[in-house]
């Protein structure tokens, strides 16, 4: 199953803020967006949801690892839908 990938305002501002400033943080977070369109459940991701950050309609919010064990190393927030097989990325934000 693949999933498509739809960005909010502010990860597509992210994404490209890191483009421009941090050329390998930026292929890091391109990698781990390639596992989420084709493999959730793989290790490095260690995808889990996000109980503090639930959406006040009932939609549950996820983490997946960009990096780890890397001082404030990257993550990327996100939730499934709207629509099958669509993952919407809210924020790609160092984990402080």
């Amino acid at each position: 199953m693949q999933f498509q990938l739809r960005f909010s305002v502010e990860a597509k501002k992210a994404l490209e803020s890191l483009q421009q400033v941090d050329q390998k943080k930026y292929q890091k977070v391109l990698k781990t967006l390639g596992l989420m369109e084709t493999n959730l459940r793989h290790p490095s991701l260690n995808t889990h949801k996000y109980d503090s950050l639930s959406r006040q309609n009932g939609e549950e919010i996820f983490e997946a690892y960009v990096e780890n064990k890397t001082p404030v190393a990257f993550r990327i927030f996100w939730h499934y839908g709207h629509g099958k097989y669509i993952i919407t990325i809210l924020a790609i934000t160092p984990h402080l």
